[in-house]
């Protein structure tokens, strides 16, 4: 999936917009009947520009919900009153996967036990070893394995900044989460023991 600087528009690889009677090409992603969850990406439409615009202006987040749901929607404490799941980072396993950075679900659930795999190699490294639990865990979100200094750790920190910020991404904020857990892990790490 290529898309093209800051606008949205995704090469449609020959598919029509979804609108009746349009026969332009389908380039911009609006939400399907069902959201993208932890089971799986979603559905989309696909839209050419002046649908999509006309799809935007008249869509409504709350259509369907009581008062009270819009309320609970609406609170900044949405979303906190939840049971955790087994399936939270807390519980030693990350969060669902950007369904968008894969082109089959199959490949994301590889991809997620092959990281997971890896982590529990690089913890039992000897190198790995003078740094805690929670320190290892945040190494593995660098990329980087027990055997790093000062210099290495700002060095891949800088660079994992340039490669999710988006500032430098073409205004893309699809990777939020993922620089957002870079930032912590750095944040945890320069202040190791085992790096002082």
């Amino acid at each position: 999936m290529r898309h093209q600087r800051f606008h949205g528009r995704i090469d449609s690889g020959g598919r029509a917009c979804n609108w009746p009677g349009c026969d332009e090409a389908g380039e911009f992603r609006a939400p399907g009947v069902r959201p993208p969850g932890f089971d799986g990406p979603g559905d989309y439409r696909w839209f050419c520009l002046e649908h999509v615009r006309q799809f935007n202006a008249g869509y409504d987040y709350f259509d369907g919900m009581e008062a009270e749901e819009i309320l609970r929607a609406q609170s900044p404490l949405h979303g906190w009153e939840r049971q955790t799941r087994a399936f939270r980072p807390d519980a030693g396993i990350d969060e669902a996967p950007h369904w968008g950075q894969f082109a089959d679900p199959l490949e994301a659930i590889s991809a997620r036990a092959r990281a997971h795999v890896r982590q529990r190699r690089e913890a039992m490294r000897p190198e790995n070893t003078r740094f805690a639990p929670d320190e290892r865990r945040a190494l593995g979100v660098l990329g980087l394995d027990g055997d790093i200094d000062r210099k290495t750790l700002r060095l891949r920190y800088t660079r994992l900044l340039r490669q999710y910020h988006p500032d430098h991404n073409g205004g893309d904020h699809g990777f939020a989460d993922r620089l957002q857990a870079v930032v912590e892990a750095y944040q945890l790490l320069r202040k190791a023991r085992a790096l002082a």
